[in-house]
């Protein structure tokens, strides 16, 4: 463009405001084509993204919980959310993300880049500021540990989820976010498939969530006390929340304001809207009704499950997974854990470690172009292959954080002790942890 802008003045023979204008022209076209890198509308919508998804936590995540929970509970669960959210946002600038996206090592990125090193008003990443990047991945940050809160309710002990927490998104989130999105990490290196976290987000907190709920055991009654939801219109409006600042979560993950943005918000909510549907009518054909809990988890569902594929798949894929998603993570929820006993209250292992590995793996097979897909490479014939590399991501996800949380678990209780007393279970951790309560009861 600017050669052909010079070529027009140096044949421009018309009066000296002829020759002004072509000049004028050249300043003010050049520079779109020379631009520096970041880019004003990739920055406006990533700003956006950036606040949908800490929506996503605060309020969204915690209302949900909240309406889930005992009455005498609810003050403990939107402590625990918010308090998270507090605490990671200063371990992501201290150290997490420089462990995360400091370095190019293939296990972690370092602590070069510890108290954001270097980091100023100038840094750009891709064509965004780097700081609006650091807030977006601080995000993620946040609400993979506050998702895991859902498993283990009404037992653990304030002071141990504020160590736990720290010590859990150091050494078991950060390391396997390098490992998929870093620069050099093997994961991604390897190739596959992750667009929004269904394995750093998703699969990661919902394996550590029933390790915890493992480790602390089941609650006080459970499964003979029936333990109902106490008002599930804050969990509907929470539901609504995250589905909403969840297009912020997929669509952001492009990290720019374009098609792929727009392909994935358009498969979010297909996906979301299909395994709603898909887990109301699996409920509805089983038990004759269909509930309000059931439509708004079978929608939580969906949305984990498109999150790895949703830059990758097109409609008809996000219909087959989000459906895939509302059927299996119902049976996961309800036949799988009465099966084997344990006690993940809000089924934090059902949706999101089952739904992320649903995802996961059928990201692998949706993302063909013959099936829809964007392609990058995965035809029918080289499915085979994706599908090997989605599956270890699975299995090094499950396999790191499962043994990580334990350890982490275990020092934790060794030191200052996991549980309440059995005396606080049955007065309720908003009185027994914080001498408040939500509710006049």
């Amino acid at each position: 463009m600017e050669e052909n802008l010079q070529k027009i003045v140096s044949q421009a023979r018309g009066s000296l405001i002829t020759r002004s204008l072509v000049g004028l022209l050249m300043l003010t076209v050049a520079p779109v084509a020379f631009a520096d890198e970041i880019s004003s509308g990739d920055t406006a919508w990533m700003l956006t993204a950036t606040l949908l998804v800490l929506f996503m936590t605060i309020p969204g995540l915690s209302l949900f919980y909240a309406g889930m929970v005992r009455v005498k509970n609810v003050l403990s669960v939107l402590m625990q959310c918010f308090s998270i959210t507090c605490l990671v946002t200063v371990i992501w600038v201290l150290w997490g993300y420089s462990i995360a996206f400091g370095g190019e090592g293939e296990y972690w990125g370092g602590l070069g880049m510890m108290f954001l090193a270097g980091v100023g008003t100038e840094s750009v990443s891709g064509t965004i500021p780097e700081t609006l990047f650091i807030t977006f991945q601080m995000t993620f940050a946040i609400i993979t540990p506050a998702l895991m809160v859902g498993a283990f309710v009404d037992r653990m002990k304030f002071s141990a989820l504020l160590v736990f927490v720290g010590v859990w998104v150091t050494f078991v989130y950060a390391p396997i976010t390098h490992w998929v999105w870093g620069s050099g990490g093997w994961l991604g290196s390897m190739g596959i498939l992750d667009f929004a976290g269904g394995t750093v987000v998703h699969i990661n907190a919902g394996i550590a969530g029933l390790v915890t709920a493992l480790v602390l055991g089941n609650r006080k009654g459970y499964p003979r006390t029936p333990m109902p939801p106490h008002n599930l219109t804050l969990s509907v409006i929470g539901a609504a929340m995250l589905w909403v600042g969840w297009f912020g979560f997929n669509a952001g993950s492009e990290l720019a304001a374009d098609g792929t943005a727009a392909m994935a918000m358009l498969v979010t909510q297909v996906a979301a809207a299909c395994a709603a549907l898909g887990w109301m009518m699996t409920e509805w054909v089983l038990y004759k009704k269909a509930s309000v809990l059931g439509i708004i988890t079978g929608a939580v569902a969906g949305l984990v499950a498109i999150t790895p594929a949703s830059g990758y798949v097109g409609p008809l894929g996000a219909m087959a997974i989000g459906l895939s998603a509302g059927v299996i993570c119902f049976f996961a929820s309800t036949t799988l854990k009465r099966a084997l006993g344990y006690d993940d209250s809000l089924d934090v292992f059902g949706v999101h470690c089952v739904g992320g590995i649903v995802g996961a793996v059928l990201t692998g097979v949706f993302c063909a172009e013959s099936l829809g897909g964007a392609g990058f490479g995965v035809e029918s014939g080289s499915m085979g292959s994706q599908l090997l590399v989605q599956i270890e991501g699975i299995v090094a996800t499950l396999i790191y954080s499962s043994i990580g949380t334990f350890i982490i678990l275990k020092l934790v209780d060794l030191t200052i002790g996991l549980r309440v007393s059995e005396e606080d279970e049955s007065t309720g951790l908003d009185l027994a942890q914080h001498n408040e309560t939500g509710y006049n009861l």
